[in-house]
């Protein structure tokens, strides 16, 4: 019965936990898409007056136009191409789970972010009370985790190995694979679908799972290529499973 609980319970949280970041993607589209769209029309407008008088502006009001693409480009708006970038979204479902994912995991890349007055406020909420579960979540599968550690422990010492040499090969052993897992697999595939090279790969996985979060490298965010639908999706939830690996260690 102890055993049917604690698996209901875990059932539960991680059930709990993406339902949170699923209606948090949601609002978050939901206050956002409108105003980003506003933002695009505002530069695209800006890039084509540019265009038109660029032979007769005068040294301030090329500092102003200078200044106003900075703006842009600092807000997730990029006023190059022609008008099929206004189907694109930085705010589509898909880009909007992975910001839910990096606010409640504290990575912050910080080249998305809330502008509206509603989408801030929200993100403060979402962040209050989405951090303490998202600690709850790591360390629950943490602790799932480290029954298996528990497991190949058992199995080592009925084979006659001795305690210390155990917890080493153990240590070593969930390490090795994690390593493999969560840092060496995903910088190729990082590779194949940003055009990184593999060490930019590496550089990327290690600052995004050690929740550094400089946000020079990020994914998806390069208009020249073409990602496949939830690509950024998939990336969250292998980000929310490399913290759990190394809250892992750390109990380890």
């Amino acid at each position: 019965k102890a055993m049917c609980s604690g698996k209901l319970q875990t059932a539960l949280l991680v059930a709990s936990y993406f339902v949170y970041l699923l209606v948090g993607a949601a609002v978050f589209q939901a206050l956002e898409r409108t105003a980003e769209r506003r933002e695009k029309v505002a530069a695209a407008q800006m890039k084509e007056a540019f265009l038109q008088n660029f032979t007769q502006l005068t040294v301030a009001e090329m500092e102003q136009f200078m200044k106003n693409l900075i703006e842009a480009i600092q807000n997730g708006v990029y006023p190059v191409g022609n008008e099929s970038q206004f189907e694109e979204s930085n705010w589509d479902f898909s880009n909007s789970f992975f910001f839910a994912g990096t606010v409640v995991s504290t990575i912050g890349y910080g080249t998305l972010h809330p502008k509206t007055a509603g989408g801030q406020i929200f993100c403060v909420f979402f962040a209050l009370f989405g951090i303490p579960l998202n600690i709850v979540f790591l360390h629950h599968v943490g602790k799932m985790l480290s029954l298996l550690c528990k497991k190949l422990g058992k199995f080592l010492y009925q084979k006659g190995m001795r305690k210390k040499k155990i917890k080493f090969l153990t240590l070593l052993f969930f390490l090795a694979t994690g390593i493999l897992v969560f840092l060496c697999l995903p910088s190729v595939f990082f590779q194949i679908t940003e055009g990184w090279s593999y060490s930019e790969g590496i550089y990327f996985a290690f600052i995004t799972l050690s929740t550094i979060g400089f946000g020079d490298y990020v994914v998806g965010k390069q208009s020249d290529r073409k990602y496949f639908s939830y690509y950024r999706v998939l990336v969250a939830i292998w980000i929310l499973f490399g913290l759990a690996w190394i809250a892992l260690l750390f109990n380890l």
